[in-house]
């Protein structure tokens, strides 16, 4: 198995070519969104909704994708588009549009009208109470998410191939390519209501990746790896990404599987953040008051295990879930959401908490910068905690029921003795039950990988079953 892949993440991008910035590529300004934004809540009132919200968003993007040294694909893609909710008293209704002209805006308002009149009454339904909207003070505030990548088409053709290429001279079992991708990816909205909020900022999300063929006919593997941030000087080197990348589909040559057993798991940090993302699922309003989670009326309950301590920071400068507020316009706030292993709040947006008799917390749209309290130990010192077990790298399949946690997936990784990798498997099948896995996490590493909304280093369980040959 390669070696801790924290270390590659923390190679930063080779400095680009100085380049004179050319203007923003967003074809308005933001101040443009605004007027939008304030002529749709105007006319939404002239014909007389009671309440009305809009977004008004604008994108652009540019992906490049180099297989075997060739040029497979350049994209481009350039959105806008307004969202308008109106509201008749407790009946609402929404709809859409990509055009800015003054008529198409009136069209968009006409038609979320029409379709609020024909809709059930639903008590619910509503804007945020003006207290827990975001202050025009608070939305102000930079959380600086916005830098844009001005690379030309050549120079990330350049980049990409320079990642291919460093994985295909890591070694001669390298044999083919599924391709190196250079994303470009930039944004900016506003969203207000008609209860006097309004706020929005540019953002932005680039990334570049490598997947790579080991071996060859029935004695294939594949792998991969990428790097992702706001800022492009933060990304990875183009050559550590590709060159991981060939180390991870090596190091998969000749596995097999293991007899079903019942052993310690460790998760290796890109999948040890979908057992977060499963925790979030459970414990967000609309499975709540669906009565579709595991994780019902469990308020102050232990639902980890004490060594687990969860926090929101929304508010972290740079983060890639960062946001003064969520999609209703509630304001976001630092939070604990595990303490010691027990559940001190849900993922609340102002409809679900309604549902529930509860109040928002300013998480309709997702969590925003979820941090796991790592723990002292490294990969290295996970490894040799678990002693004997299997190291889980790549997971397959959907197998999770919600309302009662069980937990199936299809899975390959390494098998460990003696707290050292022993050698690779695949074909196998890692089942257990989420209430049961996350009571039973022995230790949380430390080896952070930054992705996405979950911040959270490699994850030992004490058991799980694996089923093999």
């Amino acid at each position: 198995m390669p070696h801790d892949p924290a270390v590659v993440s923390a190679q930063p991008l080779a400095p680009a070519r100085a380049h004179v910035r050319p203007p923003s590529r967003f074809a308005h300004h933001s101040s443009v969104l605004q007027a939008l934004a304030g002529d749709v809540l105007q006319y939404a009132k002239m014909l007389g909704a009671s309440d009305c919200e809009v977004e008004v968003s604008e994108g652009f993007g540019q992906a490049v994708t180099v297989r075997c040294g060739d040029v497979e694909n350049i994209e481009y893609n350039r959105d806008k588009g307004i969202g308008v909710t109106v509201y008749l008293g407790a009946r609402k209704g929404y709809a859409s549009t990509s055009n800015f002209s003054s008529a198409a805006l009136r069209e968009t308002v006409d038609a979320a009208l029409n379709i609020a009149r024909y809709t059930a009454e639903d008590s619910c339904a509503g804007l945020p109470e003006t207290g827990l909207l975001a202050t025009r003070e608070e939305c102000a505030r930079d959380l600086d998410l916005y830098h844009p990548w001005y690379i030309g088409i050549e120079e990330a053709v350049d980049t990409a191939r320079r990642c291919e290429q460093s994985a295909f001279t890591v070694s001669p079992q390298i044999t083919n390519s599924e391709g190196a991708t250079v994303s470009v990816q930039e944004a900016h909205f506003i969203a207000a209501n008609s209860r006097g909020f309004m706020g929005g900022y540019p953002s932005s999300r680039h990334y570049v990746s490598c997947s790579v063929i080991a071996g060859k006919n029935a004695a294939m593997q594949r792998d991969d790896w990428y790097s992702t941030a706001r800022n492009p000087a933060h990304l990875s080197s183009p050559e550590a990404i590709g060159n991981y990348a060939a180390q991870r589909a090596l190091a998969r040559m000749g596995a097999r599987q293991v007899k079903t057993c019942r052993v310690p798991v460790l998760f290796e940090a890109p999948l040890a953040a979908s057992l977060i993302g499963h925790f979030v699922h459970a414990a967000s309003g609309g499975s709540l008051y669906r009565k579709s989670s595991f994780l019902t009326n469990c308020l102050g309950a232990r639902v980890f295990s004490p060594v687990v301590q969860i926090s929101e920071h929304p508010h972290l400068v740079g983060g890639m879930a960062s946001s003064l507020f969520d999609s209703d316009g509630v304001a976001t706030r630092h939070r604990e959401v595990v303490t010691a292993g027990e559940l001190q709040g849900y993922f609340l947006g102002v409809y679900s908490a309604r549902k529930l008799g509860m109040q928002s917390t300013g998480n309709a749209g997702g969590c925003h910068n979820l941090i796991v309290r790592p723990g002292s130990h490294d990969f290295a010192g996970l490894l040799r905690t678990m002693r004997r077990g299997l190291l889980v790298t790549e997971l397959l399949g959907h197998g999770i029921n919600y309302v009662s946690g069980d937990y199936s997936r299809g899975a390959a990784g390494f098998w460990v003795e003696d707290g050292e990798i022993a050698y690779p498997v695949e074909e196998i099948t890692i089942a257990g039950n989420l209430k049961d896995m996350f009571r039973h996490i022995v230790e949380v590493g430390n080896d952070i990988l930054v992705r996405g909304s979950k911040q959270v280093g490699s994850i030992l369980i004490e058991e799980m079953k694996v089923a093999g040959g």
